[in-house]
């Protein structure tokens, strides 16, 4: 009686990329960073200053003596050219220091230092939880609707998934605030109070990039179900936790991996109108005050803080595609060579 070797009982792995970074990778994204940063920094000067109106005048009140508004303008640098405020402003924030506010004369570290971790609280959270609900979410519906079948499947996940992405996350703030907060009086309506306040908000910001991850492990788990390793696993009746955790799983995570970095990106920038509809203490409140008011430190801290978080986690994004898919690091520095 002939013997199977051992070797082809169990299903064979997908063979493993090599874990691989060139230098010419990752000089050429750390310059991309400090250029965008660059920009960022000239943005950040030049998007409050367009804004119309006189924040002095705002400050100080309509009806304030013009000596008084131009004594307070000299005090606060306002009436040099706009070359000379930039390079002030340039030369600050590379030394750390963001400035003080005009309306509290409280330092903008402060401001920032208090509300950033709440603002980040929710934008990891949400991360986490459309993450943790989409890639189950995307494989199931790939895995049910392979090859043609269960239309009816393929077209409710498409049609409620789209609408999903479709509906800003503000919108949902507020429906989730009237039905659950308000209506049904089950979670706190605003603020933070305690473990139950993260609910409502981490649920309208993770609804969207849910959906928006379910599709795409969908068309991934999808290409990989056509792959000859799956044809032989499914061949062999492995049980399906096994086939789909531990061989489907892992080849699929790289561009849903790399889609979680870039909406982890978004979310914190993104948080801002769900934040004030929950009354949320992170920077979001804060934000809009100094831009309505036009507190050029604080608007501008803002912008720059805001800008530097997602072009940071898109440099972590590229970097951990450049070790799950050394492809496109190897492929990017050929052709930099060539």
């Amino acid at each position: 009686m002939t013997t199977v070797p051992e070797a082809t009982t169990q299903a064979p792995a997908r063979p493993r990329r090599t874990r691989r970074l060139t230098p010419s990778f990752l000089a050429r994204h750390l310059l991309r960073l400090a250029v965008s940063l660059a920009v960022l920094l000239v943005a950040s000067f030049a998007m409050i200053h367009l804004i119309p109106g006189d924040p002095l005048r705002q400050m100080l009140g309509p009806t304030a003596p013009k000596g008084l508004v131009d004594l307070r303008r000299r005090e606060l640098g306002l009436d040099e050219p706009l070359l000379t405020q930039f390079i002030h402003y340039g030369q600050h924030v590379c030394s750390g220091d963001l400035g003080t506010s005009f309306f509290s004369s409280q330092p903008v570290s402060d401001i920032i230092g208090q509300g950033l971790p709440h603002t980040l609280a929710l934008a990891v959270l949400a991360t986490l939880v459309a993450l943790a609900v989409a890639v189950p979410l995307g494989i199931w519906a790939a895995v049910r609707t392979h090859q043609g079948r269960r239309r009816g499947t393929e077209t409710a996940f498409a049609t409620f998934t789209g609408a999903a992405v479709a509906i800003p996350e503000y919108l949902y703030g507020l429906t989730l605030l009237l039905v659950f907060a308000l209506g049904l009086g089950l979670l706190p309506p605003a603020g933070l109070t305690g473990p139950a306040s993260y609910v409502l908000p981490v649920a309208a910001l993770s609804i969207a990039p849910a959906a928006m991850i379910a599709r795409l492990a969908r068309v991934e788990t999808l290409r990989e179900l056509d792959t000859d390793y799956l044809r032989l696993a499914r061949a062999k009746r492995l049980p399906p936790w096994r086939l789909y955790a531990v061989h489907l799983l892992p080849n699929t995570l790289t561009a849903t991996l790399t889609m979680g970095g870039l909406l982890l990106g978004g979310l914190i920038t993104g948080s801002v109108l769900v934040e004030n509809v929950f009354a949320w203490p992170g920077l979001g409140q804060r934000t809009v005050e100094a831009i309505t008011q036009k507190d050029y430190p604080v608007a501008q801290a803002m912008i720059l803080v805001y800008g530097a978080l997602v072009l940071v986690i898109n440099f972590l994004v590229d970097l951990l595609l450049g070790v799950l898919d050394p492809k496109s690091a190897l492929s990017a520095a050929t052709r930099q060579e060539g």
